[in-house]
């Protein structure tokens, strides 16, 4: 009888792996498909600011001295 209780934990260890890599070999979820990198190019046409060639140059003002 003692035999039979310490074959049931290496047999249910075992089978509880066996279950790991059969999970792991169905299993398509790669998480770094799905990372976000930052803003594409449709967020930067829609949030871009008025470029410099596209602003009228206005000349800096100097301090007058008093």
């Amino acid at each position: 009888m003692a035999s039979k209780s310490h074959k049931a934990p290496r047999f249910s260890r075992d089978v509880a792996e066996l279950v790991g890599v059969l999970r792991s070999l169905v299993d398509h979820y790669r998480p770094e498909l799905h990372y976000m990198r930052g803003p594409g190019p449709k967020w930067r046409a829609k949030h871009a600011t008025a470029t410099p060639a596209d602003t009228v140059s206005v000349p800096a003002l100097a301090h007058a001295k008093s």
